[in-house]
């Protein structure tokens, strides 16, 4: 109780800084740094961090207010920025300063994973980018498209650790079909933005216009350029440009001062699943990922995570040959019983020598048991939540999205959600699944988030406010709500004042 009173207290504490008035210019620039923000989080949480759990929440906000350092005077940041050897520019301003202090002093666990992530990343950003003559620094996009997720998918329908639509993708090469997307394939990827970054540099000549028209396209760029009468600086065509890329140079700069002075600010590289000696090999026949994991002995976690491109766990190897990363290690195995490793349970993979389509969509995928784990299974309940429900099973949010082929935070009251838990803790989540079952059908005094249809048929659903709640935690829950919308459907004049057990009217978009 004293951990959470603390927590309570530190929160109020933080949000004293927002109730001064604000003009409507710095309104619209927080609103752009609140939408980065919920972007970063919901990014970096379902991509290599533990479960969002209340106690992971409670100590991410303790660190957050322990790891508090005393404020730097801005001639820091400025003889810092000035100080990176690079051909870019990078200026410093209230916006960059805002990115910065996101990074290094709110978001710090985010930012630590991003750094441990890196490791594994940047090595193959930089040999692209050095290959064709690009600044190393543009090795720090992939952190604000995508935080460093390959499975990355922006509701514009943006894919993988460059973002990449599918038209652009497919323009510079990558291939999609119903078993690869090589928008998800850190190296093509990488490949074929530095080809797009180069095209771009060719059309502008000037970096940070690329890394706007990178974000927007270049004919938003174009566009802005001619309302603001031909001129081709990004601050003085920044209000012409559109919401989501006014943020995105600050945040650019802003990252690129946070990996550089990340031991300054007291930030550690935090350990990742992914190794990061690996190698690849080509592989010449249609070959399933469990066929790898059973005879070189690595869990199919692993192999996913390290081949994000394929969709199925299917190497559609049929008519050229396809790459598969490993660990240095496995890959040597894999030489040594190439053959065994085709042949084994091929029969039930491949029946005939042909590649089953299953009719599933197409980002669907088949889920095998991960090692020492049994099923349990739920069922949706109205006003359940995807992240509410990983949550309560203890599991990370990609997991229960792959394991039941979910896109963003799509469910249905009724869909059954298949959850993969310790085998020795079956009943105990069988016990779970039924208490919030149970808790939805009959009773709203639940310690989870509860919400149930209006009577008004205006399609309103209401949220109790539950201990730890504040206006973004509860904005993210629902499609398409921001703060803003919360605050004006309660008429909120102190968002500070939320109260436990308080019924807030929501009104969420399909």
């Amino acid at each position: 109780m004293k951990k959470r009173s603390f927590v309570l207290v530190a929160m109020a504490l933080l949000s004293l800084g927002y109730s001064k008035a604000k003009t409507p210019e710095a309104a619209g620039v927080e609103k752009d740094f609140s939408n980065y923000v919920a972007s970063l989080d919901s990014l970096v949480n379902e991509w290599h961090t533990r479960p969002a759990t209340v106690d992971f929440v409670v100590d991410t906000i303790i660190d957050r207010i322990e790891n508090l350092v005393e404020e730097l005077p801005d001639s820091v940041y400025i003889q810092r920025l000035s100080a990176i050897t690079s051909p870019m520019h990078f200026p410093f301003n209230s916006q960059v300063k805002s990115y910065i202090q996101l990074y290094t002093q709110r978001r710090r666990g985010q930012m630590e994973s991003m750094l441990g992530l890196s490791q594994y990343y940047f090595p193959i950003f930089e040999e692209a980018l050095d290959a064709a003559g690009l600044p190393l620094e543009l090795k720090y996009l992939p952190v604000i498209e995508s935080a460093l997720n390959p499975r990355a998918l922006s509701k514009a329908g943006a894919s993988g650790i460059w973002q990449f639509m599918y038209y652009t993708g497919k323009m510079y090469g990558l291939e999609v079909d119903s078993y690869l997307d090589e928008r998800r394939d850190p190296v093509k990827a990488t490949q074929a933005a530095v080809s797009f970054l180069s095209d771009l540099y060719g059309i502008y000549g000037d970096w940070q216009l690329v890394i706007a028209a990178y974000n927007c396209g270049p004919g938003n760029v174009n566009k802005a350029i001619r309302r603001s009468g031909g001129k081709r600086d990004f601050w003085e065509i920044y209000h012409r440009l559109p919401r989501e890329t006014r943020g995105y140079v600050p945040a650019f700069i802003a990252a690129t001062y946070a990996f550089t002075y990340a031991e300054e600010h007291n930030l550690h590289a935090r350990s990742i699943q992914l190794p990061v000696a690996t190698d690849t090999i080509m592989v010449a026949q249609p070959l399933h990922f469990n066929q790898v994991a059973d005879m070189v002995n690595v869990p199919v976690e692993v192999i996913r995570e390290l081949n994000p491109q394929y969709r199925r766990d299917i190497i559609p190897a049929k008519t050229k040959m396809y790459p598969l990363r490993l660990a240095f290690n496995h890959t040597t195995v894999f030489a040594a019983y190439e053959d065994t490793i085709y042949a084994h349970r091929r029969e039930e993979f491949f029946p005939n020598n042909q590649l089953v389509v299953s009719p599933v969509s197409a980002s669907a995928h088949p889920v095998v048991a991960p090692t020492g784990r049994e099923t349990v299974i739920y069922t949706v309940k109205s006003g359940d939540a995807v992240g509410l429900i990983a949550e309560w099973f203890n599991v990370r949010l990609s997991d229960l999205r792959y394991w039941n082929n979910i896109n963003g935070n799509m469910i249905r009251v009724g869909q059954k959600l298949v959850v993969y838990v310790p085998k020795d803790k079956v009943g105990h989540y069988q016990a779970v699944a039924e208490r919030h079952g149970s808790k939805q059908r009959v009773s709203q005094s639940s310690t989870a988030v509860l919400a149930s249809a209006s009577a008004d048929g205006d399609n309103f659903v209401y949220h109790t406010v539950r201990s730890g709640d504040n206006l973004w935690s509860i904005a993210k829950q629902y499609p398409g709500v921001s703060n803003e919308d919360i605050i004006r459907l309660n008429n909120i004049s102190d968002a500070r004042k939320l109260q436990p057990g308080q019924r807030l009217r929501i009104k969420p978009r399909s």
